[in-house]
Order: C-alpha cells, then sequence, then structure tokens
C-alpha cells in the first residue's frame, strides 16, 4: 500500500492551469460520456454497441463518481482557504474501510482544521475476499468528522433510471437523499466550526 502524501495547504491554483469545477455529478458524468464517445471516434471505433459497452461500464461509473466526490471537496476547501482558512489536505489512494461485513478499497481524503479532521472515502469491494455491497450499489462511501459522529453519514452509489450515476445517504427512516454539492458544503462549513452556515462559493 502507497504512503499517504505529505499534508499542503489548499491555496489559488496556478494561473496556467486550467480548473474545472464540476458542480453536480450529473454535468461530472456527462462530460465523461462526451470525452468517451470522442476518443472512440478519434479511434476509429465508431460500433454503437462497443459505445453503448463503454457507457455501461461499472467502472467508469465508479471513477466519474469518486472523482467528482472527492473533486468537489478539494475544491470548495481551496475556496475556504482563499477566503482565510488554512485546511491541509492529505490522500492515500489505496485506503480500505469496512462498510458492515464488505471491505471497500479506493481513496480517502483528510482535511485539517486544527485538531479538528474530516475524512472522505470511496471504495468498493476488489476480490472475492472483500465481500458485497448489501442491499445493490456500484461503491460506498463515508464522510466523517472526528470526534462529531452525529453528522457522519455513509453514502452508496447507485445508477438512476436513465443510467446516470447518483451518491445517495440514508436519511433516518425517511428514506434516501441524493447528495449534492451543498451537502459537502455543509460539511466542509461544519470543518470549519461554521455548521449553522454552510460554506458558500465567493
Amino acid at each position: 500500500m502507497g504512503a499517504p502524501r505529505t499534508p499542503r495547504k489548499l491555496g489559488c491554483p496556478r494561473r496556467d492551469t486550467p480548473t474545472i469545477f464540476m458542480s453536480e455529478l450529473d454535468e461530472a458524468w456527462t462530460i465523461a460520456l462526451a470525452e468517451a464517445e470522442s476518443r472512440a471516434r478519434a479511434a476509429g471505433r465508431t460500433d454503437l454497441s462497443e459505445y453503448l459497452a463503454l457507457r455501461n461500464s461499472n467502472d467508469l461509473h465508479r471513477k466519474v463518481a469518486s472523482d467528482w466526490l472527492l473533486t468537489t471537496f478539494t475544491t470548495v476547501a481551496g475556496e475556504a482557504n482563499r477566503a482565510g482558512g488554512s485546511l491541509q489536505l492529505t490522500r492515500d489512494d489505496t485506503h480500505r474501510f469496512k462498510i458492515e461485513n464488505a471491505t471497500m478499497v479506493g481513496p480517502r481524503i483528510n482535511l485539517e482544521n486544527g485538531v479538528r479532521r474530516l475524512s472522505v472515502e470511496v471504495g468498493w469491494p476488489r476480490t472475492p475476499r472483500d465481500g458485497f455491497i448489501r442491499g445493490g450499489g456500484l461503491a460506498c462511501g463515508k464522510i466523517k468528522h472526528f470526534g462529531r459522529k452525529s453528522v457522519d453519514e455513509e453514502l452508496r452509489l447507485i445508477l438512476d433510471p436513465t443510467g446516470t450515476p447518483r451518491w445517495i445517504v440514508q436519511e433516518n427512516d425517511q428514506g434516501f437523499r441524493e447528495v449534492n454539492e451543498a451537502d459537502l458544503r455543509r460539511h466542509v462549513s461544519i470543518l470549519l466550526n461554521q455548521p449553522s452556515k454552510p460554506f458558500m462559493r465567493r
């Protein structure tokens, strides 16, 4: 397993580096599909069935959804630092964590604000020994606040009827709700000790 990266303070991106901020997961999914279709056409692979197989690839769904979740957290944290915060980021791409009796393998980021810490982990079983996701789903995630278990959330990646990946979270006994950018901003606000005023984009 690779060692976690050295902590770094999130700040402004380099001016010569383009930054694409994906505000919602469905936007990220649309972009990924367009890029995949473009690459297939450039390679001369115009067969419809081949494109549909790529579109329905579970690995592509997982990658797009995981990238959206972690990129959005990282971007919001960077905005907070440009507004005067001092959040530190570390990342581990070979993290393992448990969901019930199954082992999930995937990336994790830690955001630290002094003694406060927010962990975001995403993964799915990779081998038969890792088990399976009970109740279905392509991947699972956890948003955890060190010492504040009451605001933690457990995520599940599903496909909606159109085939678009969606992160959902169970809301007590009221069923499930979709996770969106506002939810992620709320978690960063909690980390900044501003739970009643979610950190908003300037």
